[in-house]
């Protein structure tokens, strides 16, 4: 399943190209400056956009200082986490790791994928975020991937066609809660 090759890749600064639960994404270490410029650079996105975060588990949240306010608690007990919600969160008090200084808040997810949970159990939590040109759709193949990003990551990991809807954003700072990307119709009891 390759869990050593990628995880040795992003744990070396690189990037990697991988199917997700979602839809293809590109990940690198928050740790290692090289890999999350190379994200910006591959999908031409604007630097104060932040890359979204991945981590294997809900207890991984806490030791970040996340805010798990009763929205997030209740979308994180709702049976759609691991999977395709992704959930805007602040912080208690402040980040509690130095690379998410100066940020007020993040979107974080725990994918439903097995390959991609043990390469976070040994990683730790990983930018990861779409494979496209910002604002071009996802192609669902790595060879359109490769044609529309600028230049290669370090690593390609095909799984043939991915064809799933990007996750669910929502956001838990917001009172009421609020839907600011849709994916699975489903979701939508979650702001109800």
């Amino acid at each position: 399943m390759q869990i050593e090759e990628i995880s040795q890749c992003l744990l070396n600064g690189g990037v990697v190209l991988l199917p997700t639960d979602t839809v293809y994404g590109v990940a690198a270490s928050p740790l290692k400056p090289t890999g999350i410029e190379k994200i910006y650079t591959l999908k031409a996105r604007p630097r104060q956009q932040n890359l979204p975060i991945m981590v294997a588990r809900i207890e991984d949240l806490e030791t970040l200082g996340l805010d798990l306010n009763t929205t997030a608690q209740k979308i994180l007990n709702s049976g759609f986490v691991p999977g395709d919600v992704s959930l805007v969160l602040g912080f208690k008090d402040k980040p509690l790791v130095p690379w998410l200084a100066g940020r007020d808040e993040v979107a974080i997810r725990i994918p439903n994928d097995e390959r991609l949970l043990q390469v976070l159990s040994k990683t730790g939590p990983l930018l990861v975020t779409s494979a496209n040109l910002h604002g071009k759709d996802t192609p669902s193949t790595v060879q359109e991937i490769l044609l529309q990003l600028n230049g290669s990551p370090d690593l390609v990991i095909d799984g043939g066609v991915v064809e799933n809807t990007p996750s669910t954003i929502v956001n838990c700072r917001l009172n009421p809660p609020t839907i600011q990307r849709g994916g699975n119709p489903l979701h939508q009891a979650l702001v109800l």
